[in-house]
């Protein structure tokens, strides 16, 4: 190859980006990625020019404009015909797609949003959902998914708190594990998202700086990338937007070399985010031009520029100059081929109509509904049964609220019709999608219902009928929450940061208002955040948490509220009490934590913990043994205990394990996510939850920045949330302390042994 067609394999094109509806007026289009109006180098070139030499990728042929699955697969039929005919090597391009809820595509299944698969704390059940997802991809000539982001939450007002699974990195890392086994299982490369910090940016602004010590970055933020490595083979690797300590992380080749590449031994392509590269130049200030950002970013370990070839594009200008080593050209451009090797397309048969499935596909199977169901029906978080829930079927109930008949508030800001469609209202949602109010007319014998207010806004007009609604009924159920968008065109999502966590616009006020009748009123969130609830507290008569559950999600959420959906959902996040309380996360030393009430005028404990989730029927968690009273530094244990269904409905309970370390050489969480395990039980039956605990699980980084396991007494403490941890033991662990690696264990397995009755 020349260095012109090395060159040209690490970079890409956006040709779908060109597809925008010219004839919208300018103020009335909102654009699928507004940084796009920044550049026009690259963006600018035809696919046919971007081709000359060849192409890496080709950018979301199927996730910019709404069309058909026959439109879509003769469009990427048609752009893989260009690239082979424009080069002399004649190597296909790779197609890369979003997939966060699911394939982002015109008529695609929307499934539950990221914060809702944490609520499931359910790793078979995303896998399965990742593996249809897949299936989807593959079956349209997609070759790779830039999800699961495996960002930890730090700040719930950061817009994407939404497409995150939490703020514990265990439950993230696992979960974001099986998504990735699940994506893979069905050939389309798995895109780990943002390496590394991005959701620890100041006052969770999008974009803004991440002032964060070393050792939280080991400990917090980077398990989870190193699971999904480990674990699941993950195959791509996306760089953050984020400066850490004012480095930004695609300038960084300790995180993207030493630690990726040669403590992690990871094998796979480095893409940029989108305009992460001359994002170097134009706002990090760090590059003198594009040109300087792209050899900055090359060296430090990127090998794909996405969307659009801006900052590669001077790539050949420095290696002849002499500034650039064609050795960097060579490691990223083998790194790209190879992958193209694994996937078949430099295959002697591979063709441009081969790659994609013979006959109809259908995006929006039955299988794939039925999927996205269970998962909406595990993630929603019962927070209070109150008086009023599960509702009587025969009750008069007022349903108001902006969330109960727009059926858009159920979707993610990645999902298409959020995504995409707004440029589009003509289009539709491109699925069949109910509302909560049309899914409770299908459960209850008498609805009636008043909007009250907008998402967003301060129109009051509304309130008079909805409180006069309320005032008649039996019961008033208020649905508030998000309305998910991009860049401001929405309250949660990319973008659409928060000044602070009450509900949006005036929920709150239509809130205080519907109370004021006296009567019952049960409160659905349905959000992409976790929002303070504390001024509410004792003053409703039931309370739901609903992290955007998809396009199923409308019949999840009423079949909670009806009693048939026994509920199941565990937090992924925390509930505070205080609009302004932050940090919000569970993860904190004894000092800021619920230990240290009354050092802080705010109430430290928050309003529900990490971990927690009500239900309709009754357990008990007991009998905890440990299989030794000590191990040493190499050594592992088991911690066996017995979960009961004492109630008289079938449900399923979270059985969680924590470790809290006695004393350490760094002030480390109160308590620690280690192991969990959903387990299903009928009335009256009882099970045995085994976890196989290998010390490397107690190992955190030490003063000197090396991870280690050292000698001590450690807590075992298994419950029902992270403040709810009846069954406690100590362990001891001898020994020299001892230095571990990426080799170390970073999984706690689990069984579950039926054992009876629940006496």
């Amino acid at each position: 190859m020349t260095l012109e067609e090395k060159i040209a394999q690490l970079g890409s094109r956006w040709a779908g980006n060109d597809m925008a509806d010219t004839a919208r007026p300018e103020d009335e289009t909102i654009n699928v990625a507004p940084m796009e109006d920044v550049f026009s180098v690259g963006g600018s070139l035809s696919l046919e020019d971007a081709s000359r030499d060849g192409l890496g990728h080709l950018t979301r042929v199927w996730g910019s404009y709404p069309q058909t699955v026959e439109q879509g697969v003769a469009e990427v039929i048609r752009q893989h015909e260009v690239v082979l005919k424009e080069s002399r090597l004649g190597v296909p391009a790779l197609v890369h797609e979003e997939c966060l809820t699911g394939f982002t595509t015109y008529g695609a299944t929307v499934y539950p949003a990221s914060i809702a698969w944490g609520a499931t704390f359910d790793p078979a059940l995303v896998e399965r959902m990742a593996a249809a997802i897949g299936r989807d991809m593959a079956a349209v000539g997609v070759h790779q998914g830039l999800s699961p982001v495996l960002d930890v939450v730090r700040d719930y007002r950061w817009g994407r708190v939404e497409e995150t699974m939490g703020e514990d990195p265990y439950l993230v890392g696992i979960l974001g594990s099986a998504y990735v086994r699940g994506l893979q299982s069905a050939g389309v490369v798995a895109t780990l998202k943002h390496f590394a910090g991005y959701s620890a940016s100041r006052a969770g602004r999008n974009h803004g700086p991440v002032s964060m010590g070393r050792r939280e970055l080991l400990d917090i933020i980077l398990p989870t990338f190193e699971t999904a490595i480990a674990t699941a083979g993950a195959g791509s690797v996306m760089s953050s937007y984020a400066d850490l300590d004012g480095l930004p992380a695609s300038a960084d080749p300790w995180l993207f070399t030493d630690v990726l590449r040669d403590d992690w031994g990871f094998e796979g392509t480095v893409v940029s985010d989108y305009w992460a590269v001359p994002f170097l130049a134009s706002m990090h200030r760090v590059a003198a031009d594009d040109a300087d950002a792209g050899a900055l970013a090359l060296t430090a370990g990127t090998d794909v520029e996405l969307p659009d070839t801006i900052g590669f594009a001077g790539l050949l200008d420095k290696v002849k100059a002499g500034e650039l080593s064609e050795d960097l050209i060579d490691r990223a451009a083998r790194r790209v081929l190879l992958q193209k090797v694994e996937l078949g397309l430099l295959d002697e048969d591979w063709t441009p109509e081969g790659s994609v499935q013979a006959g109809g596909v259908d995006l929006d199977s039955a299988e794939n509904r039925a999927i996205a169901r269970e998962l909406a029906e595990k993630s929603v978080v019962l927070l209070d049964a109150g008086s009023v829930l599960p509702l009587s079927k025969q009750a008069k109930v007022a349903v108001v609220g902006p969330c109960a008949d727009d059926p858009r508030t159920l979707m993610g800001c990645y999902a298409f019709p959020n995504h995409v469609l707004p440029r589009y209202p003509e289009r539709g949602l491109g699925v069949e999608i109910a509302s909560p109010l049309d899914a409770l007319r299908n459960e209850l014998a008498e609805v009636s219902y008043a909007k009250g207010c907008a998402v967003t806004g301060d129109d009051r007009s509304g309130f008079a009928e909805a409180v006069a609604l309320a005032a008649e009924s039996d019961v008033c159920v208020a649905f508030v929450g998000d309305l998910s968008g991009l860049f401001g065109h929405g309250t949660s999502g990319e973008g659409c940061d928060a000044e602070d966590l009450r509900l949006p616009g005036v929920q709150g006020e239509l809130v205080d208002a519907l109370l004021e009748t006296g009567k019952p009123v049960v409160l659905v969130v349905v959000s992409g955040r976790p929002y303070a609830l504390g001024e509410y507290a004792g003053r409703l008569s039931g309370l739901v948490q609903a992290f955007i559950p998809g396009q199923e999600g409308a019949a999840a959420i009423a079949g909670v509220l009806s009693g048939r959906i026994v509920p199941s959902g565990k937090l992924p996040v925390q509930i505070l009490r205080h609009v302004g309380g932050q940090p919000g996360t569970y993860l904190q030393p004894a000092l800021g934590s619920v230990e240290s009430a009354g050092i802080s005028g705010l109430e430290t404990r928050p309003l529900y913990p990490f971990g927690y989730g009500a239900s309709y029927t009754d357990f008990t968690i007991a009998d905890l043994r440990l299989s030794v009273p000590e191990i040493g530094t190499d050594g592992e244990f088991t911690a066996t205990v017995r979960v009961a269904n004492t109630g008289d409905r079938g449900g399923d309970e979270v059985v969680q394990l924590y470790l809290r370390d006695v004393v350490a050489q760094v002030a480390r969480p109160l308590t620690l996510l280690t192991g969990f395990a959903r387990v299903s039980l009928e009335p009256g039956q009882a099970a045995e939850v085994t976890f196989r605990v290998h010390a490397d699980r107690t190992a955190y980084t030490a003063p000197d920045l090396r991870r280690i396991v050292e000698p001590g007494d450690v807590e075992v403490m298994v419950g029902t949330s992270s403040l709810d941890l009846p069954c406690r033991a100590m362990l001891r662990i001898t020994g020299d302390v001892r230095v571990v690696g990426h080799d170390r264990v970073l999984t706690t397995p689990v069984t579950v042994g039926e054992v009876g009755g629940g006496g």
